[in-house]
């Protein structure tokens, strides 16, 4: 157990480092040059920076300066109200995040389409928050903002707080550096959520496979030596015949869902197989449970 905690750790170490390391390069490199203020925390950052230019420098303050700053005071008040656990949960992906942000150079968008480089920026950025989300961390900013302001106003969701905020930042943005500007942001606002939701999905979807023979024990012992997956029998009667007999039930990955089949109708040509997509499965075999991550005022 212990063995696969460590090796856990490390993949979760993995996919932060990769995932805030694709955010920072759409920023830096997309969002940041094209003025595309697409909400949260380096939103602020791209306004300030233009607003400061020529003021406290040449180039106005660093992304990873605001980032730094806007974070501190939310992850401070997070830890008296939210507790150590919820703190650990994302300080470690907010400081490598903030820390890209200053390594990586700001440079030009990689073609001269606007339309292709904000699909690149957000494919980039989605890419990147579905990793960082996928392993149960954050990297703070408006996220954050959004889980304190729903325990002031609980009539309403973190999902609502979060678009409201962002959409002001959206809005703001679209006064500094035009509409056009900004409905480019709200296409890489779209493609992020979409691209990041399916990382997500795709990291815990499943197939659940229904299979009726007279064979069903026969099979079941297959299925559980060959593919090591746990099987399930349901007791269950068919209305046409009256016949009494177990249904199994069984959930595989994706690739597994195939060699489920040929066992099943290798032993019966005549078993009756229900395949359905399952987006998240946690337990044995899959994903385990990440209690560490999951938020629950004032029991944290």
């Amino acid at each position: 157990m212990k063995r696969f905690r460590n090796k856990n750790s490390v993949w979760n170490g993995l996919m932060i480092l990769t995932g805030t390391g694709l955010m920072a390069a759409a920023v830096n490199c997309v969002f940041e040059p094209m003025h595309l203020v697409t909400g949260g925390v380096t939103g602020i950052g791209i306004m300030i920076k233009e607003m400061t230019r020529n003021i406290v420098s040449v180039e106005g303050i660093p992304l990873w300066v605001t980032n730094l700053v806007c974070n501190i005071p939310l992850f401070v008040v997070a830890y008296f109200l939210l507790g150590k656990r919820f703190l650990q949960r994302g300080l470690i992906s907010a400081v490598i995040f903030t820390v890209y942000l200053g390594l990586i150079p700001i440079t030009k968008p990689p073609t001269q389409d606007l339309l292709l480089n904000t699909v690149l920026g957000g494919v980039l950025m989605g890419f990147g928050l579905g990793m960082v989300f996928a392993v149960g961390s954050t990297t703070g900013g408006m996220d954050l903002l959004a889980v304190l302001l729903q325990r002031r106003f609980r009539h309403l969701t973190e999902a609502q707080i979060l678009a409201v905020v962002d959409g002001l930042i959206v809005i703001a943005g679209a006064m500094i550096f035009g509409l056009e500007h900004a409905l480019y942001a709200l296409v890489a606002i779209f493609i992020v959520t979409r691209v990041s939701d399916g990382i997500m999905n795709g990291l815990k979807f499943s197939k659940l496979g229904y299979v009726i023979s007279d064979q069903s024990a026969a099979i079941s012992q297959r299925l559980m030596k060959e593919i090591e997956r746990g099987v399930t029998g349901i007791a269950i009667t068919g209305m046409h015949t009256g016949k009494h007999r177990d249904m199994l039930m069984c959930v595989v990955s994706r690739k597994e869902i195939v060699e489920l089949k040929e066992i099943v109708f290798e032993m019966d040509p005549d078993a009756f197989v229900i395949v359905t997509d399952v987006s998240e499965t946690v337990g044995e075999g899959f994903l385990r449970y990440r209690a560490d991550y999951t938020i629950k005022a004032g029991k944290c």
